[in-house]
C-alpha cells in the first residue's frame, strides 16, 4: 500500500475508530480471590497475568535487589516478564533472578536490530544472559517508520532470523512493539504475528487519536495485545527538573491516578499491561491488582471528556 493511500485511509477511519469500545468480550479471563487476574493471549492460548514485569525494574539494581523484586512480582501472581538488550544491564540482572521460576513464567525479549545477522547476534546473547534455551515471545523492538518495516522484511532482514529461530525451537511466538500507528499497521499487513506490544493510555487514546485503530486491527487478527504506558500522564513539562527515575514521560504517581490508568487500559481487549520501570511505581501497580476492574460506559465517557484537554504522549497522524 502506498504511503499516501495508507495515511488517507487510516485518517478517514479515525471517526469510527474513536468509538472502539471498552469491551472484554472474546478474551478469556480467570480470577481468583487475592490472585492476579489471568487473561488469554490471543490465538496463542497462553494465559498471562494482567500486569506484566518490565525488565527496566531491575536495571542498575544489585543482584540481591533484583531477586527481591522478581520474587515480589511472583508472589503477587505475575507470570509475564518482558526485557530487551537496550534496557541497560536488565538482562544480566533478570537472568539469575528469574532462573528459579523460569519453567513457570512467560518470558519475552526483543531486538532492535533490523538485519538477520544483527538479530541473530542479539538473540543468542540475550538467551545466554537470561539463562534460558528459548524465549516464549521474541519481538521486533520499537518499530517506528515504514523504512524500518521494509528493511525487516527484505532479503537479509530480521524476519529471516525470527522465522528460522522459531523453527529451531529458540522462539515460541513472534511479535513486535511499535510506537507509531503507521508502522504497526504496516507490520500487521506484512506478517501473521502472534502479538503486539503497543502504548495504550487514555490521554494518548483520546487527545492523540493514537491506539483505537491499531487495537481494532489486532483484535480482528486475533493477536495477543500487550500494553505499554497505561500509567503515562503525558510528556514531562518543560519546567520539571525532579523527574521520576526510569521514566522518560510523566507517570501517574499516586494510587488513584494509577488505578484509573490501569483500569482504562485493561478494560479494552488487552491481555497484560506493563507498568513503568520505576520500581516504586511497579510495586504500586501490584498493590492495586484487586481494584483493577472493567470500567462502566459512564466511567469511560467521563475519562474521555477530561482526556481530550490533555497533552498526549503520542499522536496520529504525527505532527
Amino acid at each position: 500500500m502506498q504511503r499516501r493511500t495508507f495515511i488517507r485511509n487510516s485518517a478517514g477511519a479515525l471517526t469510527m475508530l474513536s468509538l472502539f469500545p471498552a469491551n472484554l468480550a472474546g478474551i478469556g479471563r480467570e480470577t481468583q480471590k487475592n490472585k492476579m487476574e489471568m487473561r488469554t493471549l490471543g490465538k496463542t492460548g497462553e494465559k498471562l497475568s494482567f500486569i506484566g514485569f518490565g525488565g527496566i525494574v531491575v536495571r542498575d539494581a544489585t543482584h540481591e535487589e533484583s531477586a527481591k523484586r522478581v520474587k515480589e512480582a511472583i508472589d503477587h501472581g505475575v507470570n509475564y516478564f518482558d526485557v530487551a538488550p537496550t534496557y541497560g544491564d536488565a538482562e544480566i540482572k533478570l537472568g539469575p533472578a528469574l532462573e528459579p521460576y523460569r519453567k513457570d513464567v512467560f518470558l519475552a525479549c526483543k531486538t532492535g536490530e533490523r538485519s538477520a545477522e544483527g538479530a541473530r547476534t542479539e538473540l543468542e546473547r540475550s538467551l545466554k544472559r537470561l539463562r534460558t534455551d528459548y524465549f516464549d515471545l521474541y519481538q521486533l523492538h520499537a518499530v517506528t517508520n515504514l523504512d524500518d518495516v521494509e528493511t525487516i522484511f527484505e532479503p537479509g532482514g530480521a524476519m529471516e532470523t525470527f522465522v528460522k529461530a522459531k523453527q529451531e525451537g529458540k522462539i515460541r511466538y513472534l511479535g513486535f512493539s511499535a510506537h507509531s500507528v503507521e508502522a504497526a499497521m504496516a507490520l500487521m499487513d506484512r506478517f501473521d504475528f502472534d502479538t503486539i506490544l503497543f502504548p495504550v493510555s487514555y490521554n494518548t487514546w483520546y487527545a492523540g487519536n493514537f491506539g483505537p485503530q491499531v487495537l481494532q486491527r489486532a483484535k480482528d487478527q486475533n493477536m495477543g495485545i500487550l500494553a505499554l504506558k497505561a500509567m503515562a500522564k503525558g510528556p514531562w513539562p518543560d519546567n520539571v527538573t525532579d523527574k521520576v527515575s526510569k521514566c522518560w514521560y510523566e507517570p501517574f504517581d499516586n494510587p488513584d491516578e494509577a488505578l484509573k490508568g490501569l483500569r482504562f487500559t485493561l478494560s479494552h481487549p488487552v491481555t497484560s499491561a506493563i507498568p513503568p520501570g520505576n520500581e516504586d511505581l511497579f510495586s504500586m501497580a501490584l498493590g492495586l491488582k484487586e481494584q483493577i476492574t472493567p470500567m462502566s460506559d459512564e466511567e469511560v465517557l467521563s475519562i474521555k471528556e477530561g482526556a481530550m484537554h490533555e497533552e498526549p504522549l503520542f499522536e496520529f497522524p504525527q505532527k
